[in-house]
């Protein structure tokens, strides 16, 4: 649901062409080296980020070769990822999703498993579930986790006495306080011009749903909870609240994501319900706003079960087809990928948007907003996800969020509308109970 997914799908179709300069692994008779392939998608920073990582190994290792194939993204990706795995065609190293995409792939018959590698030890007890099954582990991380939930002015909440709520009757009054004596700032930005961005009241509020059920998502996925039903309906619940109570922007029908982002760093809007990769945009266009910046949960009804949903990096993977010399340089690859010097590729090209999940470290010098998301992974108060758990997942929620978010649909209608969306994907995938 990212902001780079959506930029995937739009340019898909350009980066096809693409496909057709990668070359076939083979271990060459050229002084002994073998040569290996790594398959990425397309959208910046993810080539470039392949460029140095490859640049960086071959140094290390002159008797490796690699070189990069470029896929689309969306759907197109994914079918060509599954196409190549079934006819043995796959590059020696590929990078994918983790979670529900991941296991869509079987991975128990396609992939290398890699439990007995050395950088596994360091992988998070929330990142192993999302590359493993039963029988094994099969990826390493690239990139760093993010959260979902609200990114708001540290100014605006010091000029107005304010401090971070902790649950949702905080989070309305202070919304209030900043209409009444915020001098225009806007209590609550969206941003409708880019539909995915009306998600987060809903998607960033699953921690909330686990900590009060914590079998949500496994009865969600047989078919015995709803949206419709609390916990679940109250993120559908408060977005309405929010909308009926005025604390929009004004222009959120049409704004943008880079509005979004432009008016939380500027301080004409005090919250962004959004995901905390945002903050790379701001990096790149108001960076000098960057240290006003901060990060809290959506908040729950109650305190207690107030916690930060977090979205896991995406993985690199070696499929069964590699083999013999190809198999032992693409595990050397990987394990570059999770080495001090992947891990300063990493911090330079893929600035991270929260912890990482395997080796690497955030640096010193990294916003301070991820200081606010590690401190809920410290007191323990975080969950993956509902994608990282569920496979179930319809294709029609954005527009059911901004419905709601401009008064179209009551919140329970949407969630209603949104249960049977999911029914004909959860049908296809062959789920017991639907």
């Amino acid at each position: 649901m990212s902001r780079a997914t959506r930029h995937r799908v739009a340019v898909a179709a350009a980066a096809v062409p693409l496909l057709a300069l990668a070359g076939c692994s083979s271990s060459g008779d050229d002084g002994g080296t073998t040569e290996i392939t790594f398959l990425t998608t397309n959208d910046a920073p993810n080539p470039e980020t392949a460029d140095a990582l490859i640049e960086a190994f071959e140094a290390e290792h002159p008797d490796i070769s690699v070189s990069v194939e470029i896929r689309p993204g969306g759907t197109e990706g994914d079918n060509l990822i599954k196409t190549r795995l079934s006819t043995g065609e796959m590059a020696d190293v590929f990078f994918y999703n983790s979670g529900s995409l991941l296991q869509a792939l079987n991975p128990d018959s396609t992939l290398v498993e890699l439990g007995d590698q050395e950088w596994v030890g360091s992988l998070t007890e929330e990142f192993v579930p999302v590359v493993s099954t039963d029988n094994g582990i099969y990826g390493a991380p690239l990139g760093a986790s993010f959260a979902g939930g609200v990114v708001y002015n540290k100014r605006v909440y010091e000029d107005l006495g304010l401090t971070v709520p902790e649950t949702w009757d905080e989070f309305m009054a202070n919304n209030e306080t900043i209409a009444a004596e915020g001098d225009g700032v806007a209590p609550v930005i969206q941003t409708y011009g880019e539909t995915w961005t009306s998600q987060l009241f809903v998607l960033g509020d699953f921690a909330n749903v686990t900590a009060v059920d914590p079998e949500w998502a496994e009865q969600y996925t047989a078919h015995q909870r709803f949206y419709a039903d609390e916990p679940a309906l109250l993120g559908f619940q408060h977005q309405q609240e929010v909308a009926e109570e005025g604390f929009f922007n004004e222009d959120f029908p049409s704004a943008t994501f880079p509005d979004g982002a432009r008016m939380v760093a500027e301080g004409e809007g005090a919250h962004y319900p959004m995901l905390s990769n945002v903050i790379q945009t701001i990096l790149q266009n108001t960076p000098d706003a960057v240290d006003d910046i901060g990060f809290f949960a959506l908040p729950a009804t109650d305190a207690e079960n107030t916690q930060a949903t977090i979205w896991q990096p995406n993985a690199v993977y070696i499929p069964r087809s590699t083999e013999g010399a190809e198999l032992e340089a693409a595990k050397e690859f990987v394990a570059f990928v999770n080495s001090d010097a992947g891990c300063d590729i990493q911090n330079e090209l893929l600035p991270p948007a929260g912890p990482y999940a395997g080796t690497c470290e955030v640096l010193d010098s990294a916003p301070a907003l991820l200081d606010d998301i590690q401190a809920y992974f410290d007191a323990g108060k975080t969950a993956n996800a509902l994608e990282f758990i569920s496979p179930v997942k319809g294709p029609n929620l954005e527009q059911a969020t901004v419905e709601v978010g401009s008064g179209i649909r009551t919140a329970e209608d949407a969630a209603a509308f949104y249960d049977q969306d999911v029914e004909k994907q959860a049908k296809q995938l062959g789920l017991e109970g639907w």
